[in-house]
């Protein structure tokens, strides 16, 4: 898929002008957030996990080439075939090559991003061979003939009665069905697609150095159809999903379910070591996997950014980004959103074509706080935009720097502060009257149009706390 970053800026102001995608996304992120804090509340020893599942990627990360090179031997030991690809055309070079030898006419896919970022399915297409997204989210976006909003959820940004539509108008389900039938007319439509493709298309989540195992973690069993009954199974992964042992899936695995679905365990969770042994009831006669570069080096050769290589891909920093609640996955135009794409667009696609996404970012630093391996983003989005500002690029126009200045020169002290925050409080009050928001004038016009402005409170917090200190004494105030 070819980035398309550069039009970010016309791509956001659409997407916040559309009251039914931040509908779909918050409601979608409603039932998450919950789910994820009761995931999180069940696990006492969250954080230490955490610091935990961070050191196991940095180790992996600091002797890439050895885990790499292990997996590979153990791999081709069960009879596996490794392929090296320097970048998405080559994957793809790759990929079609094997089909072409299996003489395949039909591929069905499990939900892969990386597969996403490599343009696999025009290049199956258009080699004249059908594939079938077989994830039931990525089918509907293949349906629409569009691309992932989210890592986790592609279909986040559609409603129940869009989806309702879109499979009556393709599939011919009951116009109006609910998510049950739904689902069951996407099963009939797809089990046959199972049953006939001549190749089997996945990611993978992990890959374990020490053992030789790939690691898939799903909830609707396609992955698990997709790889074993396809008499060729080829698995396409970045340099950095190894990790070193067996024993660190369960650091892992633990906040990966949590982190992505608000589930303990997923419903499946595959391990692959090669194709079918002799005499085996199931599985691929020939397992293949494709270990893509794609920039992730340049990544690994920069100490500053090499921690953004710890993604396990679990979508939480997009789910606390309250940048990504307003313009969804699309806006950010390639296959990484929210804050982790921000960071890895830049190195993976070039800056020259994701020189905006830095930018999309309030550095508010739930991100962090979320990230389940610890990867520094506000740190690192920073770090992006400095790098822009190193390389000469032209900076952001001169009436946000005055803006800075100035709001820098008033939170500096408390005096200018307190007497600006009683200015503002005077000045919006009037305007706003009772109501609780307004579409707000000359340059916060912009600012308005997809956010509500609260009417101020008729005194401020300082006030509270200076005025009242039996109350903040007894806990009343925070």
């Amino acid at each position: 898929m070819k980035p398309r970053t550069r039009e970010f800026h016309d791509s956001a102001r659409r997407a916040i002008e559309n009251p039914a995608l931040r509908r779909a996304i918050a409601t979608a992120n409603e039932s998450y957030m919950h789910s994820r804090a009761n995931a999180v509340a069940g696990l006492p020893e969250w954080n230490e996990l955490r610091d935990r599942a961070a050191f196991v990627k940095d180790e992996a990360l600091d002797r890439l080439g050895e885990h790499l090179a292990a997996l590979e031997e153990r791999i081709e030991a069960r009879g596996g075939a490794v392929h090296w690809a320097e970048d998405g055309a080559a994957a793809c070079g790759i990929v079609l090559e094997i089909a072409r030898k299996a003489g395949a006419r039909s591929a069905v896919k499990s939900k892969s991003m990386v597969t996403e970022e490599i343009g696999l399915n025009a290049a199956l297409e258009g080699a004249g061979i059908d594939v079938v997204e077989s994830d039931l989210g990525e089918y509907i976006v293949q349906l629409a003939g569009e691309t992932p909003s989210h890592i986790i959820t592609p279909a986040i940004h559609k409603s129940r009665g869009e989806i309702a539509k879109l499979l009556h108008e393709k599939i011919g389900t009951r116009a109006g069905a609910d998510i049950p039938e739904m689902t069951r007319g996407a099963r009939e439509v797809l089990r046959e697609k199972f049953l006939r493709a001549d190749l089997g298309v996945s990611g993978v989540n992990f890959a374990v150095a020490e053992t030789g195992t790939l690691v898939i973690v799903e909830n609707e069993g396609n992955a698990r159809l997709s790889t074993t009954l396809p008499r060729v199974h080829v698995a396409i992964m970045g340099i950095e999903k190894v990790v070193p042992r067996a024993a660190d899936l369960a650091v892992l695995l633990r906040l990966l379910c949590r982190s992505a679905t608000g589930q303990s365990i997923t419903t499946y969770v595959s391990f692959i070591g090669g194709p079918r042994p002799p005499g085996a009831a199931d599985g691929p006669k020939e397992l293949h996997l494709v270990i893509l570069d794609g920039g992730r080096s340049r990544l690994w050769s920069d100490r500053r950014m090499r921690s953004a290589l710890r993604c396990i891909r679990c979508g939480a920093c997009l789910n606390f980004c309250p940048v990504y609640e307003r313009i969804g996955g699309h806006a950010y135009g390639w296959v990484y959103p929210g804050p982790i794409g921000s960071v890895i667009t830049p190195g993976l696609a070039g800056m020259d074509e994701a020189r905006d996404l830095p930018h999309a970012s309030s550095l508010c630093g739930r991100c962090g706080e979320v990230c389940p391996v610890k990867i520094p983003l506000p740190q690192l989005l920073v770090a992006n935009r400095a790098r822009e500002a190193e390389a000469g690029r032209p900076g952001p126009p001169w009436s946000d720097r005055l803006a800075m200045k100035l709001f820098a020169w008033v939170v500096g002290s408390p005096a200018r502060y307190r007497i600006a925050a009683g200015l503002l409080r005077w000045f919006l009050r009037p305007i706003l009257g009772a109501r609780p928001a307004a579409r707000m004038f000359g340059p916060l016009r912009a600012w308005t149009r997809a956010r509500n402005l609260p009417r101020p409170a008729a005194e401020s917090f300082h006030a509270r706390w200076r005025r009242d200190p039996a109350q903040r004494a007894g806990g009343k105030l925070p």
